[in-house]
Formats: C-alpha cells, sequence, structure tokens
C-alpha cells in the first residue's frame, strides 16, 4: 500500500490565533507522499504507523487542532472505496459500476446539475482543463456525476457534455436512480439543499440546488486522496497531484 503524508493546504485568508493560522478557505485535504512546492501550513507524515509530535503555544487550540490531525493517523487515505458499488448510467445510456468499473485507473472526479445557474460550469471545466492541460494524462479517466437524477438523464448529459466538448473518452457523465445517487452522495460528502422552487405552467416544477463544491482526486485503488474546492482550485495544483499517481 503506498504511504502519504496528509496535507491541509492553506491559501491567502487565514485566522490568526497565536502561532496558528487557521484556514478560512482551504482549497484542498487529503494525502501525497511528498509535499508540493505551493504554500501550506500543517504536514502530517505517515511512516510506519507513527504519527510526528505536534505542539502548540497554546494548549486549548493545540488539543482541538490535534484531534484532527490525530484522526488522520489510521489511514493513508481520506476513504476506501473498495468497499462499495453503485450501479450508474453515463451519457450513452451504458451501465457503469463504480469504483470496479475505474479500478486501475486513477479517477478525477466532480459533482454537478446541468440546471445550475454558476458553479457547476466551473466544475466541469476544471476536470476538462486538467485532461487538456496534462502533457500526459495516462489512463486517468474523467467523471462528473450529477446529484440532480430526476432531471439529469443520459440524453441531458450527454446534451451538457457535448456542450463542453466533453462527450468523448475519458470522459464520463453519470447518472442514476434517487436511492443511488442518494447513497453515493452521502458517501462522497456532496451536500444539497434545494433552494428555490416554482411550479410551472405545464404542470412541471423549476427549483435550485445549494450544494458542495468538489473535485475529487481518486487512486488507482479505489482510495480518495484528495478533496478539492472544485470551482476554485487551480488546476495546476490538480495536475501535480495527479501526476505523482501516475
Amino acid at each position: 500500500m503506498k504511504k502519504y503524508s496528509t496535507i491541509w493546504k492553506m491559501y491567502p485568508g487565514s485566522l490568526n490565533i497565536g502561532s496558528i493560522a487557521i484556514p478560512l478557505h482551504p482549497l484542498r485535504r487529503g494525502n501525497l507522499n511528498s509535499t508540493s512546492n505551493h504554500v501550506f501550513t500543517f504536514t502530517k507524515h505517515i511512516q510506519s504507523q507513527t504519527c510526528m509530535k505536534i505542539t502548540f503555544n497554546h494548549k486549548l487550540y493545540g488539543i482541538a487542532l490535534l484531534s484532527l490531525f490525530l484522526s488522520a493517523c489510521s489511514s493513508p487515505a481520506l476513504d476506501d472505496y473498495s468497499d462499495v458499488s453503485y450501479e450508474l448510467t453515463d451519457q450513452n445510456g451504458e451501465e457503469v459500476i463504480f469504483p470496479d468499473d475505474f479500478e486501475g485507473s486513477p479517477v478525477v472526479m466532480g459533482f454537478i446539475y446541468t440546471n445550475c445557474p454558476d458553479i457547476c460550469s466551473f466544475i466541469t471545466a476544471n476536470v476538462g482543463k486538467v485532461y487538456e492541460e496534462m502533457e500526459n494524462p495516462g489512463d486517468t479517466q474523467f467523471v462528473l456525476v450529477t446529484f440532480d437524477p430526476e432531471r439529469d438523464s443520459p440524453e441531458v448529459l450527454k446534451s451538457y457534455a457535448q456542450a463542453f466538448d466533453m462527450d468523448k473518452d475519458p470522459f464520463h457523465f453519470l447518472t442514476g436512480d434517487t436511492d443511488t445517487i442518494d447513497q453515493f452522495m452521502r458517501r462522497v460528502s456532496v451536500r444539497t439543499q434545494e433552494s428555490y422552487s416554482r411550479e410551472l405552467d405545464d404542470g412541471g416544477r423549476m427549483y435550485f440546488l445549494n450544494h458542495s463544491d468538489k473535485i475529487l482526486l481518486i487512486d488507482d485503488n479505489s482510495q480518495l486522496i484528495f478533496d478539492y474546492g472544485g470551482s476554485m482550485t487551480p488546476v495546476n495544483i490538480i495536475i501535480e497531484d495527479l501526476q505523482k499517481l501516475l
């Protein structure tokens, strides 16, 4: 099993308490086998089964933050999806099983809905840019999963993919039945909440959703390695992390 370092990446906009910088807008959280050149506040190396000792000037804040670090000591990855199986459908109407059908390949995965008026287009574009800007993406698979299966049928997802010039390999736009999608979203910690709705003259209903902003980087063993702010993380950071998995 690969060994990683757990890195909490912090960017401008942090709250300083004593000697501890608390991020207001962390862009990524995850594990890698080496640190990158980008600015970060804390690094916790996992070597054998020993976590490095962390000391803080202020005991109260030290205890709270220490518990956060130690919670990751038991596993080299943020999550392991090898114990689940979700039957989904891609934009071509073909069955896709996650994570089984992607095992052996790294996966860049975003979460969207096609009626989104704002950040979903940025999430989708960022997933596409990772592929476009990598010199050699290898066998990496690029996946967008809807959390609005009521409206996002395979046909709708296909039109959406075509609008981004992503209706081709190695891109997959996935939907499924409501129960499966709900279970999937709970597992990947994607939250949604209806923010606005109204009845239409034709008897239908229009609604918008508040939702998590997320792109995941999953390794070839179905382990979650990084969890990014999907619409706001610079693409070069995702590419740098992905290259270390290839």
